[in-house]
């Protein structure tokens, strides 16, 4: 009875089937044709075949780039945070250091005069050969990248040569200059939902550095070059979105302990406690306007006008310098209220000009809390880690200072590597908002690619770098520029921009 009922179904059902298929045929030709995108009786521009080729890249490749991050906060063992790329074909690796405060993705070429050779971190330094790569072009005055370089003053043009160039000098003495290349970045995504990353590339315009002086000849610390995350054209995010690659937001959290590393992806890290802040409009860099500072609960007697934003003053955010700065205006009020609120365990003292501290118990304890208030009621919560430098030891006893410096005869104020380490910072351009949140960057985060609403797991790490904390590599953290080049950028802004 069963089988006889099962033939009977199974006759009705292919019944319908070949009903479906008889309305099909008569309302569509049985033979299919092919359309073409591009006529056989018209010649195909190479320039419509890399278009159409962008486009569908921007499906297939749209999602989270993951970026490894080396190198720490701490002044007396490297002081800069740094990443690898891997550039042109066959792909070279570099690497470089990572800087919210410029916009270019520079490197070291073959020929240039005073890049270093070796490092004294555990890294293997190369230079770029354009000559040595197949995908390589050098990028001519003509150029659109170019022209959008010219606005900000990334590029310049030597009509002689007829190539698009750069020279940038920084506020140290150390300089940089070159020419721009057009070559393939490779990186690794991951799609919403995607455990297992993809190898993948891009066209991008980056600087082939022909001279380099001044900090940026040392050694001790040396990397392979630059890498701008402004929000400029010539940066790579602008480069990457605008082709459909990726979101225009990025974030990173960079690790604060010795060990250092962290998370850098080209995505938005999802934490539920992130707080927001706009961006100040119609400026070449990360601009927030900083409201007030409160120590221990209590609002500091600081006129607003100090943290205005103008052509000489304001609040950036910048990971490419080590520690921190505060406008002149706001400097001694800061520490003053600093020293006040300190428990009684706690012996004040000045070294070298600089407020310090000998503290017998934990900071957590001996010290106050600190909020940096925003607009948009975003405050950003101090600890005393993130705005004290421990120096050295007395009898026992700690010996920590003042990390965040004043801004002689300047009312900017620069949030470094000090305050942005063991935080989430996002960078959202789309919406032209900065976001942060207190967290354990050895953890791993959800990444949104903005294209859904799934996430990619990102893990923290590190590049391993050979630092010690002997005393032959530790510094005068009061005299960190040969080590850092963590003022030069900030002189930069206001000299190039």
């Amino acid at each position: 009875m069963a089988a006889t009922l099962f033939r009977v179904v199974g006759v009705a059902v292919l019944l319908l089937l070949l009903q479906f298929v008889t309305v099909v045929l008569c309302s569509f030709p049985a033979t299919l044709t092919l359309e073409r995108s591009f006529p056989t009786n018209h010649k195909v521009e190479l320039s419509q075949l890399r278009a159409r080729d962008r486009l569908r890249h921007g499906r297939v490749l749209s999602g989270v780039v993951d970026f490894p991050v080396g190198g720490t906060f701490n002044p007396y063992l490297v002081g800069l945070y740094f990443t690898s790329v891997k550039l042109g074909t066959p792909a070279t690796e570099f690497y470089v250091q990572i800087d919210t405060g410029s916009d270019v993705l520079w490197v070291g070429c073959n020929s240039c005069s005073g890049c270093p050779q070796s490092s004294g971190l555990k890294i293997q330094l190369h230079s770029f050969e354009p000559q040595s790569s197949s995908t390589a072009s050098v990028v001519s005055c003509s150029d659109k990248m170019c022209t959008l370089g010219l606005d900000t003053q990334d590029s310049s043009c030597d009509s002689q040569k007829k190539q698009c160039t750069y020279a940038f000098q920084y506020g140290d003495g150390s300089g940089a200059s070159g020419y721009y290349v057009s070559d393939l970045l490779h990186f690794d995504t991951a799609a919403d939902n995607q455990s297992v990353a993809s190898n993948s590339s891009a066209s991008i315009v980056f600087g082939c550095s022909t001279s380099a002086s001044g900090v940026l000849q040392k050694t001790d610390r040396a990397v392979d070059g630059i890498f701008g995350f402004g929000q400029q054209e010539l940066s790579v995010i602008s480069q990457l979105s605008s082709q459909g690659i990726t979101p225009k937001v990025f974030s990173h959290c960079l690790k604060g302990d010795d060990s250092g590393g962290g998370i850098l992806v080209l995505g938005e890290i999802v934490e539920p406690n992130i707080v927001y802040s706009p961006l100040v409009q119609n400026q070449a860099h990360y601009n927030l306007n900083l409201e007030s500072i409160s120590v221990s609960g209590q609002t500091l007697p600081i006129d607003q006008s100090v943290f205005e934003t103008s052509s000489n003053q304001g609040t950036i955010i910048d990971s490419g310098t080590t520690l921190s700065y505060l406008a002149e205006d706001a400097y001694d009020p800061f520490v003053t209220a600093i020293t006040s609120a300190v428990s009684q365990s706690v012996t004040p003292v000045t070294s070298q000009g600089e407020q310090c501290y000998i503290v017998t118990s934990s900071i957590s304890d001996a010290f106050p809390q600190v909020s940096l208030n925003f607009a948009g009621n975003a405050s950003m919560i101090l600890r005393p880690e993130d705005y004290l430098l421990q120096q050295n030891s007395v009898s026992g006893a700690q010996v920590w200072c003042i990390g965040i410096q004043k801004s002689e005869g300047q009312d900017i104020t620069v949030l470094g590597d000090l305050v942005l380490k063991d935080k989430i910072i996002v960078y959202d351009l789309a919406n032209q908002r900065i976001g942060w949140v207190q967290y354990d960057c050895s953890m791993s985060v959800s990444v949104s690619s903005n294209t859904s609403t799934g996430t990619a797991s990102v893990n923290g790490g590190s590049i391993d770098v050979n630092v010690s904390s002997s005393g032959s590599l530790r510094i005068d953290p009061f005299n960190l520029i040969p080590i850092s080049m963590m003022f030069a950028f900030l002189v930069h802004i206001y000299i190039n921009h």
